[in-house]
């Protein structure tokens, strides 16, 4: 599910696009909260290699949490063209050597980085300060005590406590989330209305809502039963949800917030060439679950990406791809996606992750014991199993998640590099020059994107979840395409 995009969204994002798998790190580090979110950017992180970008397509909501796990405009071309009369002749201006930009572009580019990787920290920040003011004021307990007072089942209390308090915090990180999509209006990135982009927030709460009353439901009564390894059992059950997600989410989840028809309906002459691929690939994914999605409806930006597994498993290509792109371009983007499946990206990530988050839990389980034995009385907290405790919960989680964005960041860095790699192998033969065409996707991607021309060091070690483009277009030229045994 992992896209050929490479940025690590920040707060905003769609602020996610389709599948985010874009926010791993972002997605992490709110846990929670984020499962309430209509950031719903499909996480198929997009191949595209910037950092945190706001750009459109929402991101499925909070629940776009366990899709990290993986890691983990323009009109669609008409039914007979491979791709549009522009994609073909922007293509042909000149061959890509480097990632460059013209000068107003370049300058436009870096701004909007740069505000994005702000929003980034601030967003952050913000997030921590909501949750110590909810302590603070004691927001919690009041809840607490309203899902109390109206039953003594505690089904029916974390169907009211749950959707109070985190609706709460959603409508206090509603202004962050509009900047982040007013970012990405103002440079361009995304055409979706605020009507439209309203409506997608509200489906997120509504469905992450649902979901997480049920989920903290069990949580709580897992910390109920076992007090000192409710840690344990709650991050084993990360994997089997992981699984349900993935194998659900083009089913159910992506459906909900973008518009998808059969591929064939619009560019038969694509799916020709994808199932070219997919055969090379050794993977079985039938023309019948190949779909053009309308991103175009509310962004520019380009992708296209596999997801799901058994019989759920498909390939996506937004129709601004197709309308920017050529077809080998958007052959390669699929081959790098098809390399997530290949090389167990999936599988792995998964596992890497989970026992990652398991740490993580490890860690605020004995925070939160610490941090009550100082405030339990000021923040009205009865103890851990007590509903009350849930923003202490969450804040040490958030802190956590933050300081190991890095470590996620790296893991996903050094699999998108083996996805390029994969790309440029499973199409060797079938376009003409897989790294001459790698390169002139990267360009493109790079040019409607915006991405950062010269991301510093720092950023890139802690929001890039893809290498930078620069990087990937000096690595296709240099790579020498292998067959695939």
């Amino acid at each position: 599910m992992a896209t050929l995009q490479c940025r690590s969204t920040p707060r905003n994002v769609a602020n996610l696009k389709p599948n985010q798998r874009e926010n791993l790190t972002r997605t992490l580090r709110r846990f929670f909260l984020e499962i309430t979110e209509s950031s719903h950017y499909s996480r198929r992180d997009k191949w595209s290699n910037s950092a945190p970008k706001g750009a459109a397509v929402p991101r499925h909501f909070g629940l776009s949490f366990v899709l990290i796990l993986l890691f983990g405009a323009g009109t669609f071309a008409q039914t007979e063209s491979p791709a549009s009369s522009g994609a073909q002749a922007a293509a042909e201006k000149k061959e890509v050597t480097s990632y460059t930009l013209p000068p107003e572009k370049y300058e436009k580019a870096v701004a909007y980085s740069r505000k994005q990787y702000q929003l980034h920290f601030v967003g952050t920040a913000y997030s921590l300060l909501l949750l110590l003011g909810i302590l603070a004021f004691r927001v919690a307990p009041r809840f607490r005590d309203w899902a109390e007072g109206a039953s003594r089942r505690r089904i029916l209390q974390a169907l009211i406590f749950v959707p109070l308090l985190l609706l709460t915090l959603a409508v206090l990180q509603l202004p962050l989330d509009a900047y982040g999509h007013n970012l990405a209006r103002q440079y361009d990135i995304s055409i979706q209305g605020w009507g439209s982009w309203l409506w997608d927030w509200t489906k997120g709460q509504l469905i992450g809502l649902a979901i997480m009353s049920v989920l903290l439901y069990f949580f709580y009564g897992v910390v109920r039963r076992s007090p000192r390894r409710w840690w344990l059992y709650s991050g084993l059950a990360i994997f089997p949800l992981a699984v349900i997600f993935i194998f659900l989410s083009p089913l159910v989840l992506d459906p909900l917030f973008n518009k998808f028809e059969p591929l064939e309906n619009n560019s038969p002459t694509l799916v020709a060439e994808i199932e070219e691929v997919v055969r090379h690939a050794g993977l079985d994914i039938p023309r019948e679950r190949m779909f053009e999605m309308k991103a175009s409806e509310k962004v520019k930006a380009v992708n296209a990406y596999v997801t799901g597994f058994g019989s759920s498993k498909r390939v996506v290509v937004w129709d601004t791809t197709i309308a920017n792109m050529t077809t080998p371009q958007t052959l390669f983007v699929v081959g790098h996606e098809m390399g997530h499946y290949v090389l167990g990206h999936i599988p792995k990530s998964i596992a890497l992750v989970g026992c990652l988050i398991i740490g993580l839990l490890y860690l605020v389980y004995r925070s939160t014991l610490w941090a009550m034995v100082r405030w339990q009385k000021r923040w009205s907290m009865r103890n851990l199993e007590d509903w009350a405790s849930l923003p202490v919960l969450m804040l040490f989680f958030s802190i956590f998640v933050f300081l190991a964005e890095p470590v996620f960041n790296t893991y996903s860095r050094y699999q998108e590099h083996q996805a390029d790699v994969y790309g440029l192998d499973v199409t060797n033969g079938i376009v003409p020059d897989s790294s001459k065409v790698a390169a002139e996707a990267f360009q493109v991607l790079g040019e409607i994107d915006l991405a950062d021309p010269d991301p510093s060091a720092f950023i890139k070690f802690w929001l890039y979840s893809h290498p930078p483009l620069a990087e990937r277009i000096a690595f296709a030229h240099e790579y020498n395409p292998r067959p695939i045994e």
